[in-house]
């Protein structure tokens, strides 16, 4: 969760986003590379005068046409590597299915029989201490830590998007169509999101929250979610 001073991205909880916070970095220090050679160029041209010597020199037509290239080579392979790994998805310990709604969202585990819950927001009023406003919810979606999940979502009226920032996670969930994502968490916690789709008056109001415990708590929430149904 972010607090109030923090400038940056929330804590990386998933191996996407860390490697999502790497390239922004990365990328970052390419753009400052650039800013300072620019500013340098400004600030001699301003200095001294021009001839027509350098201003025509082919030596310098040659470099500022190869180094642009060089540059995007830099941030196209990293940018290209976390592409392939955020859509690779391999033998999923656990599938959870996200059905978007006007406007909560319906989660099924497919894994297990009979395993479903409405997720709705909890309002102002019903909050307790220590929880947030306009992102708490009555289910959360429990998940085992260090696990290979597999999300599906869809959506039963307009579209929607499943998001949880901190897990590196952003999928349109589509009415009519199935989207897939995959994330592992690294650590447990509470992982809060929104649905980042205009997708009607109470848009706002769909919030996501996944909570990452070890196996053994899993498996003891799972059954008892399931004998209770």
């Amino acid at each position: 969760m972010a607090t109030p001073s923090q400038f940056g991205f929330q804590d990386a909880s998933s191996p996407i986003m860390e490697e999502l916070v790497e390239f922004h970095d990365h990328a970052l220090m390419v753009a400052l590379a650039i800013c300072s050679l620019v500013l340098y160029l400004l600030a001699l041209m301003l200095m001294e005068k021009l001839s027509s010597s350098t201003v025509d020199a082919q030596e310098v037509e040659l470099i500022w046409t190869i180094l642009p290239a060089i540059v995007l080579i830099l941030l196209a392979l990293p940018s290209l590597q976390i592409l392939y790994m955020m859509d690779e998805i391999d033998e999923p310990d656990l599938t959870l299915k996200a059905i978007g709604h006007q406007w909560y969202w319906t989660y099924e585990y497919t894994d297990f029989k009979d395993l479903t819950f409405d997720s709705y927001m909890i309002p102002t009023s019903e909050l307790s201490p220590g929880h947030f406003r306009l992102l708490e919810v009555d289910n959360r979606v429990v998940i085992p830590m260090e696990s290979p999940i597999r999300v599906i979502i869809t959506a039963g009226d307009v579209l929607h998007s499943w998001a949880v920032p901190t897990l590196g996670v952003k999928t349109d969930a589509i009415p009519g169509r199935l989207n897939q994502t995959s994330f592992i968490t690294t650590r447990p916690g509470i992982f809060y999101g929104q649905c980042s789709e205009i997708c009607g008056a109470n848009h706002s109001y769909m919030p996501i929250v996944v909570e990452s415990t070890p196996l053994s708590h899993f498996e003891n929430w799972s059954s008892l979610l399931s004998t209770s149904s």
